[in-house]
């Protein structure tokens, strides 16, 4: 694993720093304030990232988006990461799940996607079925051409603004060797299918700006050929996903960690107590180093993961102990900066104080930590079953 950036590596990350902090960071208070992000600014960002050839940089290139490698990719996802996620999630990046779209999909949903023309949202977890995803409940029953489907979503990230969902819901049952078990299947549905109602679920504290938001399906009809991947086969479909999105969470972790440690370095150096900058203090200076030291050891994991993805030799153990370790690292460092500001770390004039609600989420959403302690532990024991 070679540890340096290429010069194109790092170009992406001086163009996508400059960018956050020239398109992004100037609307974070206003984000904040109102708990909205304005339409017309959504618009501006995506234009802007468009001509910046920031959008779908996931994509393939020979579909219009970007086509960046793993690396390449965590390395600009981590730059975003320094700001409001609401905002910097208008510089989208369709989901890798998209990439499963055939014949016809691609040009109505994937392709568009790309071209920042349409936006897509997920749907998986239910008030019943959070981590436990085969406990779901809606259910997409089979009648002729069409599948119908009743049930209830939630915890559904920025469907409000979304223009179609990725839908996963039970399909049918089948018989293994410990029992049955449910089938899942993946559904692309456009937010104005007749039998879809979309509305905000209650608001977080984390990210404001960013809703998430309930789906209640009665009767909504939705064609065979808008099954996403293969009938019953939804689970495979996640998979692709998840990795990616398990990645995506533990790089901008890294990069929101890193402007709080600049924030609170800036601070320590500066600010004065007892005749002297509070950094002089050990107090304070172990606190840093402790924090840079734990920022540094959640990238290298990060970059692991992506260069062993490029590699083709990534398992979900790699992505799950970037997250695990990313994010737990992030609510460590948040909490430390606000330690180092004092009071002044609580107070919204600040940043240090948002960092530090939105870090919470970050253990729960994609796969709590003690999924991927799951994961992990699974894949060290798998070895050693009979």
């Amino acid at each position: 694993m070679d540890l340096g950036l290429t010069q194109e590596q790092q170009l992406i990350v001086e163009s996508v720093r400059a960018f956050v902090e020239a398109e992004l960071v100037p609307y974070e208070d206003e984000v904040e304030r109102s708990d909205h992000v304005r339409p017309e600014l959504i618009r501006q960002i995506r234009e802007r990232a468009l001509e910046a050839g920031l959008y779908a940089a996931n994509m393939p290139e020979e579909l219009g988006g970007g086509g960046l490698d793993h690396v390449s990719l965590t390395l600009l996802e981590r730059e975003l990461g320094r700001t409001s996620f609401a905002l910097q999630y208008a510089v989208a990046r369709p989901s890798n799940i998209l990439r499963a779209c055939a014949g016809d999909q691609v040009e109505r949903y994937l392709v568009p996607a790309i071209r920042g023309e349409r936006v897509d949202c997920l749907a998986m977890s239910e008030p019943g079925a959070g981590s436990d995803l085969r406990s779901m409940e809606t259910r997409a029953e089979r009648q002729g051409d069409d599948y119908v489907v009743n049930g209830t979503k939630h915890f559904v990230s920025y469907a409000d603004v979304a223009d179609f969902i990725v839908l996963f819901c039970v399909s049918g049952v089948e018989e293994t060797p410990r029992g049955s078990r449910k089938q899942i299947t993946a559904f692309l549905v456009d937010k104005d299918a007749p039998g879809l109602d979309v509305h905000l679920g209650p608001r977080s504290v984390s990210h404001r700006g960013y809703h998430h938001c309930e789906l209640v399906l009665g009767d909504c009809r939705i064609p065979v050929g808008q099954i996403l991947g293969e009938e019953h086969r939804g689970f495979d479909v996640a998979n692709e996903w998840l990795g990616a999105s398990r990645l995506t969470v533990a790089t901008q972790c890294v990069g929101r960690a890193q402007r709080a440690l600049e924030l609170a370095t800036e601070w320590a150096a500066t600010r004065k107590q007892f005749g002297q900058a509070i950094g002089r203090f050990q107090g304070t200076s172990f606190k840093l180093a402790d924090m840079a030291t734990e920022i540094d050891a959640a990238e290298l994991l990060v970059l692991r993961a992506a260069w062993k993805a490029d590699q083709g030799t990534a398992q979900d153990e790699d992505f799950a102990k970037a997250k695990l370790y990313a994010t737990e690292m992030l609510a460590r460092v948040t909490d430390q900066a606000v330690q180092i500001f004092g009071g002044m770390g609580l107070m919204d004039e600040l940043p240090l104080e948002r960092f530090w609600r939105d870090a919470r989420v970050e253990r729960i959403w994609d796969g709590t930590s003690e999924i991927q302690r799951h994961i992990i532990s699974r894949a060290l024991l798998r070895p050693h079953e009979s």
